[in-house]
């Protein structure tokens, strides 16, 4: 029997880590900016084009490269940051494997320009599906410049695997956000089709969280602070009064590197257990400064699932870090006791100051068992009281005791009487609505059945472009994160159809001049937050899609809250559009409006 066993080439072997470790343009920005960051770059530019399907191009001031190291880098394996294993478990870098600039290498066209401190002349290399094209000296200034042109050219299956554009730019926001947020002394811009989306300078931790995701998180940002001997954790949580449905904004940070932790994420959210509603969700940054020799890092290729020794109890730490920040937030103000300009009050002396014990006064003829009635007339009664009424006999006729069914009624016409005059509906607690119909007694929810109208109504609105504007009296400016610019900038017109005038101020700021009618009294702006924040969810790629996320948030901000009280009229109007619409018993996410209990098991009921 011949031998069927053989060394894969360098070529395949490549292509098989790049599967792993570059899954997407965005994947390619992640391992090009950490490697700038290792090299100690103060400033990084990162320039794509057709969300990283044409060109990707990350420029930095780090130390550069020389050479020889330039070549090098682009080999499998091939890295400055270990040298032996021991060495994985004391990791200061973002990258350790090599396996990087080797699996760009093997799916893209790579060009990589760069020059050290100590050499006047630069190295250009040119690398096409892991074959060096050229290398040659070039003029170029201290650092590196690479240029990620055609991903996935020799690799059709996984470029047609791609989403949208706009997709794959929202998923470069945020593995961008996630890098400059754990470094806010290194300045960043990202460029889009020319177009700026994000400019961060250098300043403090707050002033970068801020700077990425809008100056209104600023004031909910509770600070987190508490350093033991197994871990330092700092960061900042949200005021419960920020919490969203979707949309928030929820990081944990280890040595300097993002992570995944369900358990950690949980350890937060009971924090918050009593103090929002079910289902909502509150913004955290949370950043752990733990002995490398205690996590291990090298259990995924992404580097984003990271295993904890302690991990119990650094959840216990955590847990009390953000009780403890939430308790600072929700502390009772103390008594003031400053008597400066207020009546002296003059203080007990039980030896010199003797006081008398009240003398109690009471009536020592008073019969508890008198007539009532003979006591009040002698008190409350006038003398001859009897001539007010003397002729009231001639005027009112002798009241006469009614019978429980007429003569000529029965019982049965008294019942049928007494349902015609009865109400049509009746309200259950504030929050259903029960009414009588054929087959038996049916229970409607008031709220979903609102939000069932009000989101056929806004579709209607969107698609007929005859949405009613409400103008403000002051105009309120809302705030977008950049992580929101793509589906900002995707829904803007969307959001004109159903009665929205927004004006463009810059730095994705915007003033609420005008909202749809009937919308008055609600908090507009984190209304458009929400409907971004729905828009930049992956399922609305389409423009329906788009259009009924929209009409469905706006139906949820604006329908009936649970235990309002209806009257019968408010109860009969709305049942009566619920069915109009075209789906009556559930709402657009699945939610069942209404059941009905059919006769026959109310009678079983009652035996």
């Amino acid at each position: 029997m011949s031998d069927i066993i053989q060394l894969l080439p360098d070529s395949v072997a490549n292509q098989i880590a790049a599967g792993e470790v570059i899954q997407r343009p965005a994947s390619v920005i992640k391992e090009l900016v950490e490697n700038a960051v290792d090299a100690g770059a103060k400033r990084i530019n990162v320039i794509v084009i057709d969300a990283g399907r044409t060109s990707i191009q990350v420029i930095d001031d780090g130390k550069g490269m020389s050479e020889t190291d330039a070549r090098l880098a682009f080999e499998r394996h091939a890295t400055s940051k270990i040298k032996k294993a021991d060495d994985l478990f004391a990791l200061s870098t973002m990258g350790f494997r090599g396996e990087a600039l080797a699996s760009i290498a093997a799916v893209a066209q790579v060009k990589l320009k760069t020059r050290t401190a100590d050499n006047e002349i630069g190295t250009l290399i040119d690398i096409s599906a892991s074959k060096v094209v050229s290398q040659q000296p070039v003029s170029c200034p201290i650092g590196s410049n690479f240029i990620v042109e055609n991903l996935f050219f020799n690799v059709p299956a996984r470029r047609k695997f791609l989403k949208t554009n706009s997709t794959e730019l929202n998923n470069i926001l945020s593995a961008f956000e996630r890098i400059v947020l754990v470094y806010p002394d290194i300045a960043f811009t990202l460029h889009s089709n020319t177009a700026e989306l994000v400019n961060l300078r250098p300043g403090s931790l707050r002033q970068r969280i801020v700077d990425v995701f809008g100056k209104r998180l600023n004031q909910d940002l509770l600070p987190v602070e508490v350093d033991t001997a197994m871990c330092r954790i700092s960061g900042f949580v949200g005021k419960p009064e920020s919490a969203r449905k979707k949309g928030a904004h929820q990081f944990f940070f280890v040595n300097g590197r993002y992570m995944k932790h369900p358990y950690f994420h949980k350890a937060v959210m009971n924090a918050f257990e009593r103090l929002v509603p079910v289902g909502m969700q509150v913004p955290y940054f949370i950043y752990f400064d733990v002995n490398p020799s205690d996590i291990d890092v090298n259990i995924h290729p992404t580097k984003t699932e990271i295993k904890f020794e302690n991990e119990q109890p650094i959840w216990q730490i955590l847990t009390a870090a953000v009780n403890d920040a939430i308790g600072k937030f929700c502390d009772i103000p103390s008594i003031d006791f400053d008597m400066e300009g207020k009546p002296d009050i003059p203080v007990f002396d039980p030896q010199n100051d003797v006081v008398a014990p009240p003398q109690p006064q009471y009536n020592a003829t008073y019969n508890p068992f008198e007539s009532a009635r003979h006591s009040q007339r002698q008190s409350n009664v006038p003398d001859k009281w009897e001539e007010l009424y003397k002729n009231l006999e001639d005027i009112a006729p002798e009241p006469q005791e009614q019978p429980l069914f007429p003569e000529d009624t029965s019982p049965a016409q008294s019942q049928e009487s007494l349902s015609e005059r009865s109400l049509a509906h009746y309200q259950y607690k504030g929050r259903y609505i029960m009414t009588a119909v054929k087959s038996g007694l049916m229970i409607i929810d008031q709220q979903r059945a609102d939000i069932r109208i009000r989101y056929e109504r806004c579709l209607r609105h969107i698609q007929s472009q005859t949405a009613h504007v409400q103008q403000v009296l002051f105009p309120e400016v809302v705030n977008f994160p950049s992580s929101s610019a793509v589906a900002l900038k995707k829904i803007l017109p969307e959001l004109s159809k159903l009665g929205f005038e927004l004006t463009d101020l810059g730095q994705n700021s915007y003033s609420i001049n005008g909202v749809p009618s009937g919308l008055e009294g609600l908090d507009c702006r984190s209304l458009l937050v929400s409907m971004v924040a729905e828009a930049a969810e992956p399922s609305s790629s389409s423009l329906d899609a788009v259009h009924r996320s929209l009409a469905l948030t706006m139906a949820r901000a604006a329908a009936i809250p649970v235990g309002q009280i209806l009257s019968n009229a408010e109860m009969e109007s709305l049942v009566n559009e619920l069915f109009t619409c075209s789906n009556v018993n559930y709402t657009p996410d699945g939610k069942a409006i209404l059941c009905i209990l059919p006769q026959r098991e109310i009678e079983q009921l009652m035996g």
